[in-house]
């Protein structure tokens, strides 16, 4: 849902690591296999009386007031929700006043599948619309609860991974300018970048030759684990990444270019 667009407000949902060598097996060029990875898209809406919510689209929680007005939320954006019936709601984020996204909410009669018309902004204005079905995995009632949706990945990329000082590596995608780096010394250190949700840090620490693991926290609570792993004949690479509260894991995977 929302969490599509954090995703590129914050890094485009690219992980890094240290560890550090030019020779590393992990450097590299690497194209995604859409068919043989698989997205799990998680939200959460928490009633907090009246009609006050907290909602979480995996970029951090919001608290936000139902009433149709424009609230301050999150890197730098203004989000409003509108009640339009019991069973439908309409959600909408701006930034610097243009439409980012809107997102027509329909719950169905038995409370147990949310529909969502999603619909994002170029920054040309330009509309691109998907539907989402979420299945209801936590309690309600009404729009709050847990909602959680399986969604194949349909778009190739490049991910590029490159030394990083004596002792780093860096991750990014071809097709953009964003970097992060993560010292692989097992310390939390913050994460940088105008985009990255305060109190962030992250973790990295070898777990064998061809194994990484990444502990990203918000707070001091652990938002985000990621295991990344190379294949036996070095030729394929697999993230598979937990998100706190979601069942199950997000699964990309890579060959070698």
């Amino acid at each position: 849902m929302f969490k599509r667009t954090f995703q590129l407000l914050l890094v485009a949902c690219v992980a890094t690591v240290s560890l550090g060598a030019a020779t590393d097996s992990f450097v590299g060029d690497w194209k995604l296999i859409p068919s043989k990875s698989k997205f799990m898209d998680v939200m959460k809406v928490t009633s907090l009386g009246g009609n006050k919510y907290e909602f979480d689209f995996g970029g951090g929680s919001e608290r936000i007031v139902a009433d149709g007005a424009d609230h301050p939320e999150v890197y730098g954006t203004m989000l409003s929700a509108t009640v339009e019936t019991p069973n439908t709601w309409k959600v909408v984020r701006k930034k610097d006043g243009r439409t980012l996204l809107t997102g027509t909410w329909n719950l169905s009669e038995d409370g147990t599948t949310l529909t969502d018309h999603y619909t994002e902004f170029d920054p040309k204005g330009s509309p691109s619309t998907v539907i989402y079905l979420y299945q209801r995995a936590g309690a309600g009632p009404g729009f709050a609860g847990t909602w959680e949706s399986t969604m194949p990945v349909n778009q190739a990329y490049v991910l590029q991974i490159r030394p990083y000082d004596d002792n780093g590596l860096s991750f990014s995608r071809a097709s953009e300018k964003d970097i992060r780096i993560v010292r692989f010394d097992g310390k939390d250190y913050p994460i940088p970048g105008r985009n990255a949700t305060q109190g962030s840090t992250s973790s990295a620490r070898r777990l064998d030759e061809r194994t990484l693991e990444i502990t990203d926290k918000i707070n001091g609570k652990i938002s985000r684990t990621e295991r990344t792993e190379l294949s036996p004949d070095l030729k394929t690479l697999m993230r598979t990444i937990h998100l706190a509260g979601q069942r199950g894991p997000n699964v990309f995977v890579f060959e070698r270019q």
